[in-house]
Formats: structure tokens, C-alpha cells, sequence
């Protein structure tokens, strides 16, 4: 495999080439190892300013003495992390159930792949994710594997859910108050399963935490080009597109992460136990 220079990393993140925040963390972790100097940080740092994830993984690598040492403690901790994640979260799916999904989340997907390895019989319904598609990434994925998968678009959320057992969704970002960011749609999917009483978990690298939100910050909404929904849309017509989306907390179950599984409110006072470090900046 070609060994890629920091531009073309930075490139590769801040053009969306890179998907998925611990990914993209991975990937800025491998920017820094090739230049660290404080121009180079505040760059990295710049481009994806939505996902707290990579502010974080650099701000534990950056506080080691060496540098290398500390990339490959925080790759580490992100492996580790990942590995108990999977697990914890194949332990919620039993047998002869539906499970419900939204976009593409590599966690959710690792976490549907362990339960099939486990021996255990399910099946997926899963959102198309407008505008971009993402669903079918997550649809592949799981077809590969044997998994059965009924694809619903967006706005047929409502009849899924009526016959699903579980909604499992990734996450972007997580406030101090224990909301979720995550795509577009997340919250109107999720206040459909808290009518229809479906157990709603986010699965999550807790690193995804965004301190900024404890001083009152208010997360960022990332926007994106019109031209996604409707390439040659009518003058004078504007598009909003708007990529992430805030789901309260009293709609969420509960937060699948390294840490285990914890209500919002206490995920966010046991990862301020377990790693201060992200609540010192």
C-alpha cells in the first residue's frame, strides 16, 4: 500500500473521501504522525469541525512527550474500544427479532456482523438516507453476510418501526446534556420507535463526546451543496441541506459505547470518571 503525504490525507478527510468519525480520526492520527508542528494540528483540527472524535483522539496523542508513543496508545484505545463495543452491543440482539437502522454506521454494522457470527437469526430494515444514500452501503454490507435486508425509503420510517424490535443507529457527536448528533432523519426515526415503544440505542466510540458543549457551545449543523438533493433545481428555489440532527435524550434507550450500556445522563458522568482528560480543555 502507497504511503499517502498529509496534504492528500487532509484532502481526503476535509473532500468526505474519508467516512465515519473514528475513521477519519485514524486517518488524522496518521497526518499527525507525519507532521505535528502546531500549523499542522491546527489544520487537522479544522476540517471536520462537526466531529469531536478527532479533536479528542489528537488532543490524548499530543499529550505525550513522544509523539509516536502517543498515536499508538490512541490507536490502541480506539481498537480496544471498538472490540468491546461490538460485543456489548451483539448481546442485545436476540434471536427472531427486526432489527431497524438509519444511514451507514460502521459500528452498527460490526455489531449486526458479531451476532450473525454468533449463530443468532434476524433480519435488518434499513433506510435508503437520502440524499446521498448511504443505506445501501449498510445494505451491501449486510447482504454479504448472509443477513437479510428489507430497504425502506426515508419517509416509510413508520411502517418499519411498527414491526421492528430494536433501532441501532451510529453517532457523530454526543452533548453534555446526553443528546446525539447524528444524519439527518435520526430524530424523527427515533420519536417514531418512542411511540411505538422500540428500544432506541446509539452505538458509540465514547470519545465522540464533545467537551465545548459543557461551556455552552452549541454543536454545530453541518450544512452541505444543494446540489446533492437536486442538481438542476429551479431559480430561485433554495434547498437546505442539512446534514445532522440533535435526538434528545429522553428519546434515546441508551448508549451503547465502551463504557457499556448507560443511560445519557450517566454516560456523560462516567466518561468524565474514565477519561477527565476530555473534560480538562
Amino acid at each position: 500500500m502507497l504511503k499517502r503525504g498529509f496534504n492528500s490525507i487532509c484532502n481526503d478527510i476535509k473532500a468526505l473521501r474519508v467516512q465515519g468519525a473514528e475513521n477519519v480520526a485514524r486517518a488524522a492520527l496518521q497526518a499527525l504522525l507525519i507532521k505535528h508542528d502546531q500549523n499542522s494540528v491546527k489544520k487537522l483540527l479544522s476540517l471536520r469541525p462537526t466531529e469531536p472524535c478527532l479533536r479528542n483522539c489528537l488532543s490524548f496523542a499530543l499529550s505525550f512527550e513522544d509523539i509516536r508513543e502517543g498515536i499508538k496508545e490512541t490507536e490502541k484505545i480506539l481498537e480496544n474500544a471498538r472490540k468491546k463495543i461490538i460485543q456489548i452491543g451483539a448481546k442485545r440482539i436476540q434471536n427472531d427479532t427486526t432489527i431497524f437502522t438509519h444511514c451507514h454506521s460502521s459500528t452498527v454494522v460490526s455489531i449486526l456482523l458479531e451476532a450473525k457470527k454468533q449463530g443468532k437469526r434476524f433480519q435488518v430494515y434499513n433506510t435508503e438516507t437520502r440524499p446521498n444514500f448511504q443505506g445501501r452501503i449498510t445494505a451491501r454490507e449486510l447482504l454479504d453476510a448472509g443477513i437479510p435486508v428489507t430497504m425502506y425509503i426515508d419517509s416509510a420510517a413508520t411502517s418499519a418501526l411498527k414491526e421492528a424490535d430494536l433501532f441501532l443507529f451510529g453517532v457523530d457527536a454526543i452533548t453534555s446534556c446526553g443528546s446525539v448528533i447524528n444524519k439527518i432523519g435520526n430524530k424523527m426515526i427515533a420519536e417514531i420507535a418512542h411511540k411505538y415503544d422500540v428500544p432506541t440505542y446509539a452505538c458509540t466510540f465514547s470519545w465522540k463526546f464533545d467537551p465545548k458543549t459543557v461551556l455552552g457551545v452549541i454543536e454545530k449543523l453541518e450544512l452541505r451543496n444543494p446540489n446533492e438533493i437536486w442538481p438542476n433545481r429551479p431559480k430561485k428555489l433554495k434547498i437546505s441541506n442539512v446534514v445532522f440532527e440533535e435526538t434528545s435524550p429522553e428519546l434515546i434507550t441508551g448508549i451503547i459505547s465502551d463504557l457499556g450500556v448507560l443511560e445519557p445522563a450517566t454516560f456523560v458522568s462516567e466518561l468524565e470518571k474514565i477519561y477527565p482528560f476530555i473534560f480538562s480543555k
